[in-house]
């Protein structure tokens, strides 16, 4: 590594995924002549899992940014370089390799000539540079003059030294001068060598002056070139239909018409997203239950829920409680929590839940997960929850915080939907919807009454999800929301 190299530092783009390829640059935080220090953030780029800022590995000053924002850059080219001494001045440029031969050295320019006369180098004699060539003591054969090209000048005399050029090599023959082009029959030239007026008897001359024509404007249709009365009079109708034409104002111009359609690059998360639920799509068989719940329970328990101590400042809702469900159903039935693992062609079984909650951020769809969350306490689950979500609508999701999940819960019934039949996030063997709760007339202790109605959707692989566990699930968690305390019991 050079002494050049050492002072400017490249920093590449990293992989800050799990075998990413490309990243974004969002923005940038840093300009050139910006001092840095190791460890501080210099720019934000968005990969196919999130929006990540980068820190630089070292201290000085920003040399150069070289790319600007919104610039896909692929993992590992410089993206920014800094003078790591900058007191030391201006870096000395690299020394450009030897292109050219010294002058001493180049060849010098009798060379090439006497190369093509070989029948010159007997009679040369050793000169000094810059005093032409010495006569020589044989003639020089005359040469047959080229057929079409004149020949050459005499050679000057002793008396008087040709130059060093005409010396070094044989004066080149001057070629011919080209045949001049035909001269163009129109516009007719006359004596003078300026343009002839327009050929038009006077009856036709007072004719265009009255109308206002100019004749130098009117085609000829008569013999010779000659404009007639009819030529003039052609010529004054057009005239005055071009001063009939109406002109456009400029405030009754037509204006274009509005774009109708936007094309956006699909890049980052929303392209990843699409590629992953392609591949889950068309990779695992999907099969999704259905199952409509009196939730009015699970209602008044959040409601109770946000006025406990122990919960202060922490985000309590439904999807809190309808987590905390499927969380209860896993423990029941621990062979959901699974993945199917096609290159040893086996079934995972996990003994831990990383539940995924998908998010919609203005990048698109991502779905960071809560590590361990069997393992979480109602108020720890919540915190996890609310800051899952903060995290998420800030762009702040790091791509570890989305890596590893085994099951998904997706809250379609925040957007009112009442179900949907959701795809399984790759890696993973479910996905649960939950839909919009809706005061709805419902039979309740044999009697019709208006009850909190939800309904709850349970897609799965069924490679590794027969029907009779998917089912089990599924009635687990509605039976959970339909009498919550069976979070106690159950547990």
């Amino acid at each position: 590594m050079t002494a050049v190299e050492q002072r400017f530092r490249e920093f590449k783009m990293p992989d800050v995924g799990e075998g990413l390829t490309e990243a974004e640059i969002l923005k940038w935080f840093v300009a050139p002549g910006d001092t840095v220090t190791d460890g501080q953030v210099v720019c934000e780029v968005e990969t196919a899992k999130a929006a990540v800022e980068l820190p630089i590995p070292f201290d000085g000053v920003v040399h150069e940014v070289r790319f600007d924002e919104g610039t896909t850059v692929d993992v590992g080219t410089p993206i920014i370089s800094v003078d790591t001494n900058p007191g030391a001045g201006e870096a000395a440029p690299q020394a450009a390799p030897a292109a050219e031969a010294p002058a001493a050295e180049a060849p010098a320019a009798e060379e090439p000539a006497a190369a093509a006369e070989p029948e010159e180098k007997a009679g040369r004699q050793a000169n000094l540079v810059g005093y032409g060539a010495a006569p020589a003591s044989t003639k020089r054969r005359p040469r047959k003059p080229l057929p079409g090209l004149q020949r050459s000048a005499p050679a000057p005399s002793a008396e008087a030294p040709a130059p060093r050029e005409s010396a070094a090599a044989p004066a080149r023959p001057e070629a011919a001068p080209a045949p001049s082009p035909a001269p163009s029959p129109s516009p007719e030239l006359n004596g003078s060598g300026r343009t002839a007026r327009p050929l038009a008897k006077p009856p036709v001359r007072k004719l265009a002056k009255d109308l206002g024509i100019d004749l130098e404007t009117v085609t000829p249709s008569g013999a010779d070139g000659i404009i007639t009365r009819e030529d003039v009079h052609a010529a004054a109708e057009a005239v005055q239909a071009a001063r009939e034409t109406p002109v456009t104002a400029p405030s009754e111009a037509v204006t274009a018409a509005p774009a109708r359609e936007r094309r956006v690059p699909v890049k980052g998360v929303r392209k990843a997203t699409a590629q992953a639920m392609v591949h889950s799509a068309f990779t695992a068989p999907h099969v999704t239950e259905f199952v409509t719940v009196d939730v009015t329970r699970t209602m008044k328990l959040v409601a109770d829920l946000k006025q406990d101590p122990e919960l202060a400042g922490l985000r309590v809702n439904p999807l809190l409680l309808v987590a905390k469900a499927l969380l209860v159903a896993i423990r029941r039935n621990p062979d959901i929590n699974a993945t199917w693992d096609e290159d040893n062609q086996e079934i995972v079984y996990k003994d831990y839940v990383n539940l995924g909650i998908a998010a919609a951020t203005p990048r698109g769809l991502i779905v960071p997960n809560i590590k361990d969350a069997q393992a979480k306490t109602l108020p720890e689950l919540a915190s996890a929850l609310g800051e899952l979500v903060t995290t998420a609508r800030e762009g702040k999701t790091t791509p570890a915080a989305m890596s590893g999940g085994t099951i998904t819960i997706t809250n379609v019934g925040v957007f009112g939907i009442d179900a949907g039949t959701p795809i399984i996030n790759p890696g993973e063997s479910a996905i649960l919807a939950f839909g919009a709760v809706k005061l709805q007339p419902w039979v309740h202790k044999g009697e019709v009454k208006p009850r909190q109605v939800t309904t709850l959707a349970l897609s799965f692989d069924h490679r590794l999800v027969d029907g009779e566990l998917g089912s089990k699930v599924l009635a687990d968690v509605a039976a959970v929301l339909e009498r919550p305390k069976r979070l106690i019991t159950w547990a």
